[in-house]
């Protein structure tokens, strides 16, 4: 009884965490020159991150196993996840250009965990045989973690493509203004003059706006790729434990269950977001194209197939009877 109370304090204590820390995101887009909100949403996210650590431990105590064996126990450990990867991304780089990625993806995931799912898949059953394994806090835990990491990956990936999308719509657009300006002297419509003027009133901005949008794009795919290579390196392992673990239960190291064909499958549009990494013709936007598929691919893998409730790997299905 106090373990499920303490759970439901702590599982309602960093929703609202996090939902705080979200309206100070968008609060410091309209408001930047007050630095002491930014400060106020990184001691969010650190409140948040302990609040979902404490939600799990004390849902392991009261279990008696680890908080991984349905969807709504993968949902919070998802959600952990986004919080973690924000901790290292915070040491790592101290502007933290995953912050306005990481918490939204964490309040999405764990809102859905707590007011999408039905009140019986927030309890805790007894694990299944299958379950009952020591492999199942490394293979689930593996998975989960590449999980979190590439869809942050991938979502810096789109937000380069959008800003370089925008980037070169801008430029293609002031520079037909200038070379309508141009055309309006040679031919003497000082009549238009006035008008194309404000076009040199931006041009001292230009550069500056442009240099901007060109570090923040170097930034965005920079991290993109340490995320990603971090989240495939999770991949790797998460399949390869898995793999061990269905011979343990199986009998068999592959069988071609949908969530292992889809695993491959998003293993390998990473695989190829890694070559192209390696040739210099093919990074930036190509690179940020094959991330962006891998995004969808992942949703599929991850929640696509809990949806249909088939194969070997039900167990986090919306069903509340696993095979």
């Amino acid at each position: 009884m106090i373990f499920a109370i303490l759970e439901h304090i702590l599982t309602h204590l960093s929703f609202s965490i996090i939902s705080i820390v979200i309206m100070i995101h968008l609060t410091t887009l309209l408001v930047q020159e007050i630095v002491g909100l930014r400060d106020s949403s990184e001691k969010g996210m650190i409140a948040t991150f302990f609040s979902i650590t404490g939600l799990l431990v004390t849902r392991w105590i009261s279990s008696r196993h680890f908080p991984l064996s349905n969807l709504y126990e993968s949902l919070i450990f998802l959600s952990w996840s986004f919080s973690i990867i924000h901790m290292i991304s915070k040491i790592w780089n101290y502007k933290n250009d995953l912050s306005a990625i990481t918490a939204p993806s964490a309040i999405f995931t764990q809102g859905f965990a707590t007011s999408g799912l039905s009140s019986e898949m927030h309890q805790s059953a007894r694990l299944v045989p299958a379950l009952q394994s020591q492999w199942l806090m490394m293979h689930v835990s593996m998975m989960l973690l590449s999980y979190a990491a590439l869809l942050c990956g991938s979502l810096l990936s789109v937000a380069f493509l959008v800003i370089t999308f925008r980037k070169n719509i801008d430029i293609f657009c002031k520079s037909k203004n200038f070379l309508i300006l141009i055309k309006s002297f040679f031919f003497g419509k000082i009549e238009h003059l006035n008008e194309k003027r404000s076009v040199f009133k931006h041009t001292s901005f230009l550069s500056f706006g442009n240099y901007y949008k060109y570090q923040l794009t170097r930034r965005l795919d920079y991290w993109s790729y340490r995320v990603i290579s971090l989240g495939f390196t999770f991949l790797t392992i998460g399949i390869l434990s898995g793999a061990v673990w269905a011979n343990e239960a199986w009998g068999s190291y592959w069988n071609w269950d949908p969530k292992e064909t889809w695993a491959f499958i998003t293993w390998t549009i990473f695989a190829i977001y890694s070559h192209t990494r390696t040739n210099q013709n093919f990074r930036g936007i190509n690179s940020a194209l094959v991330a962006s598929i891998g995004f969808l691919i992942i949703w599929i893998c991850y929640f696509g197939i809990n949806l249909l409730g088939i194969g070997l790997h039900s167990y986090g299905s919306f069903t509340l009877t696993p095979n």
